[in-house]
């Protein structure tokens, strides 16, 4: 089984994930359920059947988060260095094209969000960026065409 890299963050939020899922969603749904059973006729109870529907996602929600907790290989980012890009750091690119600037961490898969700017190490531009140095320009192919960087600044917070 191949081991996915994750900061403590992150792990942390899959373990608080499941837990919610486990001790509030999962009884929230069974408690529905017997609501739903006890109106009667369930072959014809539309609460019944959302809730089994319901029960179903739940379900494979916790085989989910269960199978990327075991997965997961937690980073340390204690100790790490500014002068390149690895996994956890944080580096700020300009587009060389339009000029815009914006700021990343680098992250793995499970943890990616690119609302909050975190982007995974195996995405298309987060491989373009490993291992690069302030200064080093790199040219990523895009579903939008080709896109030019230039990497500005390198940090660990």
């Amino acid at each position: 089984m191949k081991k996915i890299p994750i900061t403590q963050t992150g792990f942390n939020k899959l373990k608080r994930d499941l837990e919610v899922l486990k001790n509030v969603f999962i009884p929230e749904n069974i408690r529905d359920i017997e609501v739903a059973r006890a109106h009667g006729d369930i072959s014809e109870n539309a609460e019944y059947a959302a809730a089994k529907e319901r029960q179903s996602y739940l379900h494979g929600k916790l085989q989910e988060l269960e199978n990327n907790l075991a997965m997961s290989d937690v980073i340390s980012l204690k100790g790490l260095s500014s002068d390149k890009i690895v996994f956890g750091c944080f580096v700020t690119i300009a587009d060389t094209d339009g000029g815009e600037k914006i700021k990343y961490q680098m992250v793995g898969p499970l943890e990616s969000d690119i609302n909050q700017n975190r982007i995974s190490v195996t995405s298309p531009i987060g491989k373009a960026l490993i291992g690069k140095v302030i200064g080093d320009e790199i040219s990523v192919k895009t579903p939008g065409g080709t896109r030019n960087f230039e990497i500005i600044d390198i940090s660990v917070e």
